[in-house]
């Protein structure tokens, strides 16, 4: 959670609006997938749990476009 407070405020203190405003849905929609594939794992990621519903494959990172 503080690595994502970090993130946060890095992205504010950056210039441009328009990129401020697209880097900031990105993140926001970044979060909520991840809460989104917790919440069908049954788990988040690189959590163990005996109420994991299925596994994770493997993830990379893209660019929001």
């Amino acid at each position: 959670m503080t690595d994502d407070k970090i993130a946060l405020r890095q992205m504010l203190e950056k210039g441009s609006d328009a990129t401020f405003l697209r880097e900031m849905i990105g993140f926001a929609a970044q979060r909520l997938m991840e809460l989104e594939v917790g919440e069908v794992t049954g788990a988040a990621h690189g959590e163990r749990s005996p109420d994991r519903l299925v596994q994770r494959n493997g993830y990379r990172d893209r660019d929001w476009q």
